[in-house]
């Protein structure tokens, strides 16, 4: 019980410090992700045991610069193309062994133009179509607590059929499909309160976010599975490290911001 009380109160910190500084300003939200950026590389680090201090400054120099800047738009396409790779080697490398050789030019990848990538994107979705809106991200993480809090219900009560069971035991293919459905659910309910996106795309949205959140999820259940820990971290008590946190929304948040300037420029 103590444990429980106790997850309960990081998480709605957690989820208080998120809302709260993305309703207050652009630039308080761009500090905020900035700080958790700079935590998920160290956790990440930690997990490859690998040190890289230039992913420090090219975090915070990127944030700076695509979030106060005009910027051309064949960057954030080749740094988005460059990002879409490397996340699809790492799906690929879900199907290897445990023992991955993670080589140092590797790391650098992964640090480089895995996270450092994610977050930035992660910053520009509420600005995707030149205003700040910070309700679609928001939705975002909504719709990511729908998913993961219904498929471990629906996984644990009546999952038969495991999804990922040598890299994720406790995932069940019941479970994904329940996440989704009210993944699914929660874009009507967004759409309701929020409006800000049409029905159709608060619907695909959801749809991203549970396929992608959930593969970002097992990336990183690879990366403690290799580095033989049960968490990222211990910085949020009951729930481990802010990389523990933010995996689905890190791996997810390129294909959404994909998603969203295709919309914005078909409309």
């Amino acid at each position: 019980m103590n444990e429980l009380i106790k997850r309960s109160i990081t998480g709605i910190l957690y989820v208080a410090v998120i809302v709260s500084t993305a309703f207050f300003n652009h630039y308080a939200f761009i500090a905020f992700f900035a700080l958790v950026g700079l935590i998920c590389l160290k956790e990440l680090q930690e997990l490859l045991d690998f040190k890289n201090y230039l992913s420090y400054f090219v975090l915070i120099i990127l944030l700076v610069l695509f979030n106060s800047v005009e910027y051309n738009q064949a960057i954030i396409i080749t740094l988005m193309a460059i990002t879409l790779i490397v996340k699809f080697f790492l799906l690929r490398d879900l199907y290897k062994s445990n023992t991955i050789n993670l080589f140092t030019s590797k790391k650098h990848l992964i640090t480089l133009f895995y996270l450092v990538p994610s977050i930035i994107f992660i910053t520009l979705i509420p600005v995707f179509n030149g205003d700040y809106k910070p309700q679609i991200l928001i939705g975002m993480f909504i719709m990511i607590w729908c998913n993961d809090s219904f498929a471990y219900l629906i996984g644990k009560n009546f999952g038969k059929n495991k999804l990922f069971e040598s890299i994720s035991p406790k995932k069940t293919i019941e479970g994904f499909i329940g996440g989704l459905v009210f993944s699914v659910v929660s874009a009507f309910v967004l759409e309701h309160y929020f409006g800000i996106l049409n029905l159709y795309t608060w619907i695909v949205m959801s749809i991203i976010v549970s396929i992608f959140g959930t593969l970002g999820d097992l990336v990183q259940s690879k990366f403690k599975r290799r580095a033989d820990v049960k968490d990222s971290g211990t910085i949020m008590p009951g729930h481990g490290g802010i990389f523990d946190r933010m995996d689905s929304m890190l791996f997810s948040s390129t294909f959404v911001y994909l998603f969203l300037i295709i919309v914005d420029y078909v409309s």
